[in-house]
Formats: C-alpha cells, structure tokens, sequence
C-alpha cells in the first residue's frame, strides 16, 4: 500500500524513503507476516515507522505501552528505543493480531538482542488498561486502536505519564477530514470526529506541550510538563 508523506505527495514519500531508507530486514519481514497472515495492511508506514523509532531512542524509555498492536511492525520500531532492562508492553484486541505481535517481536528480540522484556495482552483496551497499577509511571504511550476510543486512551496516559513522558496519536489528521467533521453524516463522523475531539483535548491541557506532525496521516505528540 502507497501511503503519502509530508505534504500528501507520492513523490515526497519516495524520495524519503530512499533518502533514510526506513525498512530493514527485521521489518520487512514483520510486514511480510502481516501481509501473508490476512490481517489488514493498516500498520503505520515506512516513514511513520521511522519518526516512532527515532522518537523512541531520543527519549530512551524504560516502559513504553502500545495500544493496538496489529502484527507488531510498529511496536518493533517503539522497543529499538527502550533502554536495556526495559519493558514493551503492547495491548491488542484481536487474538489473531495479538499472536502475530507476540510472535514477531520475540523473534525479533532474539535477532537484534534486544535486552527488553516483551508482554502483550490480548482483550479490550480500556478494560486491560485499567489493569495497570496507578503508581507505576509510564514513559511513553502510542495509540493507534480504536479512533471511537482515543479521547479515553488519552486520559489513562495523561494519569500514567511520568513527567516529561510522551503520548503519540496516529491517524489523527482524520484521513484529511477533521477539518470537515460538522458536514460528515455515520461512522466516519463517529470516527473522525473523536479524533478531533483527541487533538484539541490535548492542546488544551495544562499538563501537556503538544502538536502535531504532518505526516499525510497526521501524527499527534504531547510532552507531559506536570502532573
């Protein structure tokens, strides 16, 4: 699947990606998985990858949540970041995705020495998320699961963040039509407009500096500044 880059344009995209060439071996192959084990071709792109991995090692994690994991390809780009020791921990609706992340990313573990410890939970998010010990603090959270949902998942990261922890919203652009949400009718108003509803809580919110990256998704980032 092409997927746009930068200002939407095809040839932005290419030339990214032959510039910083963001897909080795180990992701090529968790994105083979997916494509051969029928699960939709929805995870993040070359590029999209690449910003999570480099936003990763920059901030040098210790515990990092993914909600919706899909097959794994973005949670391989998130735990290349986490420091030695550390802990990925991917939550994810579906059994069939949750066993294909699990299955790539200790593969992956194995193959890159990657000195992390690795949990998925299969089940509802929100359900699972509330699971999580209120005084274990989190350094960084991405979210690309449920957009109805995102405004939640927001407020479980904004209680679990540590101070000067990040929180990522993908796909927050709305495919182009958050800028349209009052003219759009159903579902993709649902959708579209919980994703707006997550872009501006979180540019108003005092505990956080945020913007948003424009990527041809969109992809939303807030720095925790207090509690």
């Amino acid at each position: 699947m092409e997927k746009g880059f930068g200002a939407g344009q095809i040839e932005l995209k290419h030339y990214a990606e032959s510039v910083f060439r963001p897909v080795d071996s180990s992701l090529g192959r968790i994105a083979q998985s997916i494509a051969t084990s029928g699960l939709p071709q929805i995870q993040v792109g070359p590029m999209d990858g690449r910003h999570l991995e480099v936003l990763a090692r920059a901030l040098s994690p210790q515990i990092v949540v993914e909600i919706g994991t899909l097959g794994g390809y973005s949670g391989l780009c998130l735990m290349r970041g986490i420091r030695p020791g550390g802990q990925f921990h991917g939550f994810e609706k579906s059994a069939a995705h949750a066993e294909l992340t699990r299955q790539n990313l200790l593969a992956a573990q194995v193959q890159e020495k990657l000195a992390v410890e690795v949990h998925i939970t299969e089940g509802e998010a929100l359900t699972e998320l509330a699971k999580w010990p209120k005084d274990r603090r989190v350094d960084l959270v991405f979210i690309d699961a449920d957009k109805v949902s995102y405004s939640a998942y927001l407020d479980w990261a904004a209680q679990h963040l540590r101070v000067g922890g990040v929180v990522l919203g993908d796909n927050t652009f709305g495919w182009g039509d958050v800028v349209r949400v009052p003219q759009l009718t159903g579902q993709a108003k649902d959708t579209v407009g919980a994703l707006d509803q997550f872009n501006r809580r979180l540019a108003a919110d005092p505990r956080f500096v945020s913007t948003i990256w424009p990527t041809a998704e969109g992809l939303t980032m807030g720095v925790k500044i207090r509690d």
